[in-house]
């Protein structure tokens, strides 16, 4: 029987790590999420409301401080 090939991880500057291949999940909680894509983005962020799979809302800039009136 010969070894599972390594999976390729991309560690990216500001955003999510991106993994090639169908890929297993284990979360915190013991669910397992599986993603069948070719690359899949896994949010790092914990903004992403598709979690554990990003949505890009770590692009989402903080909301600006209001002006202040005298």
């Amino acid at each position: 029987m010969s070894p599972e090939p390594a999976r390729k991880l991309v560690v990216t500057a500001d955003g999510p790590l991106l993994v090639e291949g169908p890929v297993d999940i284990d979360l915190p909680d013991g669910r397992r999420v599986r993603s069948e894509r070719p690359v899949t983005a896994v949010c790092v962020c914990g903004r992403s409301a598709r979690y554990p799979i990003c949505d890009t809302s770590h692009r989402v800039r903080a909301a600006k401080a209001p002006k202040e009136t005298s």
